[in-house]
């Protein structure tokens, strides 16, 4: 898994690609978060439209994410879900705890 971190007008994107999965996929999510923090970041945006596969402890991560975030103070959003992730969310009523963006410009401006 590979997680790129950009800056767009104060907001902290990180750019998921791969397996968010149990080991390895959920630790990298969990940290590039955390570091974020660290950086001051306060507007987090998650796309993760390079994600091909996510599971339970996937979703748990994004949710650990989001709690983490609002705590501090922040906001965590979510773009780019791919169907499966969408699927899940859906499954899940998680969907309904995320606000979540197709366009980066449209999720940029609800910051």
């Amino acid at each position: 898994m590979n997680i790129q971190r950009r800056v767009r007008e104060g907001v902290t994107i990180l750019e998921v690609e791969g397996k968010v999965t149990i080991g390895r996929g959920d630790v990298a999510l969990r940290d590039a978060v955390h570091v974020a923090l660290a950086g001051g970041a306060t507007k987090i945006l998650i796309a993760l439209g390079g994600v091909s596969t996510i599971d339970s402890s996937g979703v748990g991560e994004l949710v650990s994410a989001f709690t983490t975030v609002t705590n501090r103070g922040g906001k965590l959003k979510l773009l780019h879900l791919p169907p499966k992730v969408n699927d899940i969310l859906q499954i899940t009523q998680l969907i309904t705890v995320f606000e979540t963006y197709d366009n980066e410009d449209e999720a940029i401006t609800s910051f």
